[in-house]
């Protein structure tokens, strides 16, 4: 059992999230060839996400064993605004640029109960 306060925890950046933030991990894999048109298609489509309501970030990553290995991170303000996002006819539209170029996708989503920052020195 830690022995932290929220004043320790502030002053060293971390932070009790209390489940409210919402965190979905979506892998996709992409062929050789189509790698640079996904980035530009990823690149089209990443600021139209950034106004769903409710979007905090997103990150594009690409695996450094595979290339053809990608990590899609995005972070919502809470499950009800991804789900809303999800349910919405205009959320297939506007990925679909992006997913033709895939050929496999997962998708794993998970509530965040806590978040360490780079502590001060």
């Amino acid at each position: 059992m830690s022995t932290t306060s929220r004043a320790d925890m502030a002053s060293t950046g971390c932070h009790d999230d209390s489940g409210t933030r919402y965190r979905v991990l979506f892998f996709i894999r992409v062929r050789p060839e189509d790698q640079e048109a996904f980035r530009r298609a990823y690149e089209q489509i990443r600021w139209d996400v950034a106004r769903v309501p409710g979007h905090l970030r997103d990150q594009l990553c690409q695996s450094t064993q595979d290339p053809g290995e990608w990590l899609i991170t995005s972070e919502w303000a809470s499950e009800d605004a991804f789900l809303a996002w999800e349910r919405d006819p205009a959320h297939r539209e506007m990925v679909a640029p992006m997913i033709k170029y895939t050929t496999e996708r997962q998708s794993l989503r998970f509530t965040v109960r806590a978040t360490t920052e780079a502590a001060m020195a």
